[in-house]
């Protein structure tokens, strides 16, 4: 992992909302109106910091079906551990994500079409 990558992740979880989001949607999926309001963050912010975090591959989505047959996106936390050493003069960072369930994988990618 380059420097600047390091930077940007530390930067990332610096940020209230896009932790607030981390925690919120590693409980369960969540959709941005429910993130809205257990994050108290204007819809604008949550996506925003949603983009970010499905950049750095710490959060997925899921398309949800409502009973009326409209569709919406939910998002679960991916994140599952990060660790900072520092020895000899440097710093490590290592980032750790939950591992997907290939049964879920293939549920999504036949919803997708």
């Amino acid at each position: 992992m380059t420097d600047d990558e390091e930077d940007e992740i530390l930067a990332l979880l610096e940020d209230e909302y896009a932790r607030s989001i981390l925690i919120e949607a590693s409980d369960e999926p969540m959709s941005v109106e429910r993130l809205t309001e257990r994050c108290d963050a204007s819809p604008p912010t949550i996506y925003r910091r949603i983009d970010r975090l499905e950049e750095r591959d710490f959060v997925e989505s899921y398309q949800e079906l409502d009973p009326d047959g409209h569709h919406y996106k939910v998002y679960s936390t991916r994140l599952e551990r990060v660790a900072i050493e520092v020895a000899d003069g440097e710093m490590d960072l290592q980032v750790r994500r939950r591992e997907e369930d290939p049964a879920d994988r293939f549920t999504r990618l036949f919803e997708d079409l």
